[in-house]
């Protein structure tokens, strides 16, 4: 028989840059992502779920996230929330230069999950530190988000960077899943499950084969 997971919630990096800043969400809108954040971090504090707010710093000549500047700040929506406790980082992972590990070990958690931004930087770096670790880890697809990049390695939209990446987290690091999902699974004790590189692979194939037929 499963035993419940003992989670901790993680939102990471829900602060101004990324809503009235210089880096603004563009995939999922960020009012939707929002919204369904306000909504797991109510449900969590419901359930006696500690919540771990995460904050960047960056130095104050950066062009994001200065510490001290309104884009630094944390949203207002998760900022008046109840809160377990609050760690600022200076590297994208939560678990970098912080007492995250220490802390959620004291707290007997086995199992994160994870929410805020952005989907393929803070979100992706933290998870697999959090898997490196062996903790189990779920990530919730529609309470996170991403920007657009074009460099000189081409362009990627950020509903394809956001639809990449959680499907990558999903083939071994994390178990991707909804908000309604993600409740779904607290009611009722169930324990999501990711999948594997070998199964992704497989369906992958057999989705190609079908196409093609």
């Amino acid at each position: 028989m499963a035993v419940s997971p003992r989670r901790a919630l993680i939102v990471v990096d829900v602060q101004n840059e990324y809503f009235t800043g210089n880096l603004q969400i563009e995939y999922p809108p960020s009012s939707g992502s929002l919204a369904n954040i306000a909504k797991i971090m109510d449900a969590a504090t419901a359930a006696g779920i500690p919540v771990v707010v995460i904050q960047q710093d960056s130095p104050a000549s950066a062009p994001a996230f200065a510490v001290g500047s309104h884009g630094w700040q944390l949203h207002d929506e998760v900022a008046r929330r109840h809160r377990d406790a609050l760690f600022n980082k200076p590297l994208p992972s939560a678990f970098s230069e912080t007492g995250l590990a220490a802390w959620l070990e004291a707290q007997g958690v086995d199992t994160v999950t994870v929410v805020g931004y952005m989907t393929h930087n803070c979100n992706d770096t933290t998870i697999k530190h959090a898997f490196d670790r062996g903790l189990a880890v779920e990530f919730v697809h529609d309470a996170s988000g991403a920007v657009s990049y074009a460099n000189r390695a081409g362009y990627a939209s950020a509903e394809e960077i956001h639809r990449v990446f959680s499907v990558v987290e999903h083939s071994r690091f994390a178990a991707v899943l909804s908000t309604e999902e993600w409740m779904h699974a607290l009611a009722t004790g169930a324990v999501p499950e990711r999948g594997d590189i070998i199964s992704s692979y497989r369906a992958a194939q057999a989705r190609k084969t079908s196409v093609a037929a």
